[in-house]
């Protein structure tokens, strides 16, 4: 069984890139998958994990915690460990880590068509709440990075 642990740059970055493309699919700046893993690793919280039983990442999940609520994202495995029960496994290594912070409930977001994540993630205890969810496009007014990678549709 894989084990989990938090992320480790650069030794993880391809492999986490690769396992997003074909487990998610990016098609806009805002997912853009370097990007998120820089900006994650530039907050410093400790709350991305993969997981990983050699040199390759077949797992991960990111949490926030923002001293209100925790959130989950980017639950991915590998389509050869599906069924295995590890995203089960890293969910609850993500609440872990987030109720040793002190987080008192945890929410995520999923389409709302993706009825088989849904049934995952009730088996693990969640509940779809009564709730709108807006969100509002921003990166078109974020300066690029220092790096000198350019944001905008990809």
């Amino acid at each position: 069984m894989p084990e989990i642990r938090q992320y480790h740059d650069p030794s993880d970055r391809e492999s986490v890139i690769a396992l997003w493309q074909t487990a998610f699919g990016y098609e806009t700046a805002h997912n853009d998958p370097a990007l998120a893993i820089a900006r994650k690793l530039a907050v410093a919280d400790g709350l991305f994990f993969v997981a990983s039983p050699a040199d390759k990442v077949v797992g991960t999940v990111m949490a926030g915690y923002d001293g209100h609520r925790g959130w989950l994202y980017s639950v991915a495995v590998h389509p050869d460990q599906r069924g295995t029960g590890l995203g089960s496994r890293l969910v609850q290594h993500a609440e872990a880590a987030l109720v040793q912070l002190g987080c008192l409930k945890v929410n995520l977001q999923l389409v709302a068509s993706n009825a088989a994540t849904a049934a995952f993630y009730q088996s693990l205890g969640f509940a779809i709440e009564p709730r709108v969810s807006m969100g509002k496009v921003l990166y078109h007014k974020v300066p690029p990075q220092e790096s000198g990678e350019q944001q905008g549709d990809q």
